[in-house]
């Protein structure tokens, strides 16, 4: 039992990086219409933006985390206002070629700015440690990573249901045309939702950067299961891809310890079911 235990708790803490992806594509869909397969990119920018405050200019963990948003942000702002918004009325096929051909050219970049070798940061001190578990250490970065993405998930809750911009853009995506009649400006509104969608994604790489490697390939290997997460819980709804998260994290760890050589079948399978059942998703339709 404390096997279980143990592992559904690393489940737990994976499911919070899937939670920080997933709900930015949650956003960018769901407001902006955008189905943005390069969103694993801002991943991937925010984890080697944070690897570079942190481990080379020697920036604190929490100012390195800044800077990765800071970074991510504005290239969240320049995707949109310079790309994405000349496709918001085209066929999804367009979104889908501009967006693969971003995966492109952010894991170019990486190459040329960061290299191609396996870059492993150093555990902040603040976080070094383990604290005893049903009678196993636990790392504290794992711990923290838990809280970190339920306190983010209370934070996106807050804007959306309780701030005047939140309302704005919960207007803009019921009711478009209504909205912008009473005044609202929807192009800055929606480059200010794919700017926060790009956020997301990169708080989830900055913050995996003290326990899991960065290289130019990562953005392409957290977007499946991410989407995986985002199919399951329901297109555009945040309750629904954290739902998806907490699912698929847990399933995947408790799968690695037990049956670990049919992981991806049970993963796919989950997703394969729900679809069946419910094709919109366990929360389709909600916000």
């Amino acid at each position: 039992m404390s096997n279980f235990i143990f592992q559904a708790l690393n489940g737990l803490s994976s499911a919070m990086f899937l939670w920080l992806v997933a709900a930015g594509l949650t956003v960018a869909f769901g407001v902006c219409g955008i189905l943005n397969v390069a969103h694993g990119s801002l991943y991937m920018m925010g984890a080697y933006f944070a690897f570079t405050s942190f481990q080379i200019l020697g920036l604190n963990f929490w100012l390195s985390l800044v800077f990765a948003l800071i970074g991510a942000g504005i290239i969240g702002f320049l995707m949109e206002r310079f790309f994405l918004r000349r496709i918001y009325d085209q066929p999804i096929e367009f979104q889908l070629i501009l967006t693969f051909a971003f995966i492109l050219v952010f894991d170019n970049l990486t190459k040329m700015i960061w290299g191609t070798m396996l870059i492993i940061p150093t555990m902040p001190s603040l976080f070094q440690g383990t604290i005893p578990i049903v009678g196993r250490p636990f790392p504290i970065y794992n711990l923290f990573i838990i809280f970190a993405g339920i306190a983010v998930g209370l934070i996106i809750w807050v804007i959306l249901k309780k701030t005047w911009w939140g309302m704005k853009l919960r207007a803009a995506v019921s009711q478009r045309e209504m909205a912008n009649a009473i005044g609202i400006n929807i192009p800055t509104l929606f480059t200010a939702a794919f700017v926060f969608a790009a956020l997301l994604a990169a708080i989830g790489g900055a913050l995996s950067t003290p326990i899991r490697v960065c290289d130019s390939g990562v953005g392409g290997a957290v977007i499946i299961p991410a989407f995986v997460v985002t199919v399951i819980g329901g297109l555009g709804s945040l309750k629904g891809a954290f739902v998806g998260a907490l699912i698929i994290g847990v399933i995947s760890a408790l799968c690695t310890l037990y049956i670990p050589f049919i992981e991806l079948f049970i993963l796919y399978l989950i997703m394969a079911v729900v679809l069946i059942i419910r094709p919109q998703g366990l929360f389709g339709g909600e916000r």
